[in-house]
């Protein structure tokens, strides 16, 4: 199986298809409480069957250029998170992204490497114009992903979302084509001059 290195620890971001199903909801199952507490995949993926028929629906997205899922595993081979497009539409050139992580794998600043890979790919090779971000206001951890991706708060929808029997105001980001190629020029200027350096801590969910 290929794989997209994360770091220089062995990290990668790497495809997540159905046959994966049991080791997805095993991933599931070790940060359920985590990944629930704002976002609902945790909520989709109760047993086998419905994690197959997730990540079959995800399958369905890839082979009709609709959305994507990627994982993320350690060194070890363990999934301890992913990135996906819960939407794309190249006719349009939008997608909205989102992210996952359990516990373990929070603070080494996964989610934030493996977006711009999972960007990288949608701008540059799909002709996506705008990548959007949808994020509870209470989610602060995964909004502070949204700033370090150069993204651009473009409002609050209130009261948009119902999750849990409560409804919860979301917050719309996005980042355009050339901000993102901008952004990433600055970047690797700036790692030119300064190294990379240590990454921030990385987020909590954000959409599934």
């Amino acid at each position: 199986m290929f794989g997209i290195p994360l770091d220089d620890d062995g990290t990668e971001l790497g495809p997540l298809e159905p046959w994966q199903a049991e080791e997805f909801l095993a991933h599931i199952e070790r940060g359920r409480e985590f990944i629930g507490r704002h976002v609902g995949l945790a909520d989709a993926n109760r047993d086998l069957e419905s994690a197959r028929a997730f990540l079959t629906a995800y399958a369905q997205k890839a082979a009709t250029d609709t959305g994507r899922i990627l994982g993320i595993r350690t060194p070890e081979g363990t999934l301890v998170g992913g990135v996906l497009f819960r939407t794309m539409d190249v006719a349009q050139g939008t997608a909205e992204a989102g992210c996952w992580l359990e516990p373990a794998a929070v603070g080494r600043g996964l989610v934030t490497r493996a977006v711009r890979v999972l960007i990288d790919w949608a701008v540059e090779e799909r002709g996506i114009h705008r990548v959007e971000w949808q994020v509870p206001s209470a989610n602060e951890p995964s909004i502070a992903v949204a700033r370090r991706l150069g993204m651009t708060k473009e409002g609050v929808l209130r009261e948009m979302f119902r999750y849990r029997g409560e409804r919860t105001d979301i917050e719309v980001w996005s980042v355009l084509a050339p901000e993102w190629r901008a952004a990433r020029a600055g970047r690797a200027a700036g790692s030119d001059r300064r190294g990379t350096g240590p990454e921030p801590v990385d987020a909590a969910p954000v959409s599934a």
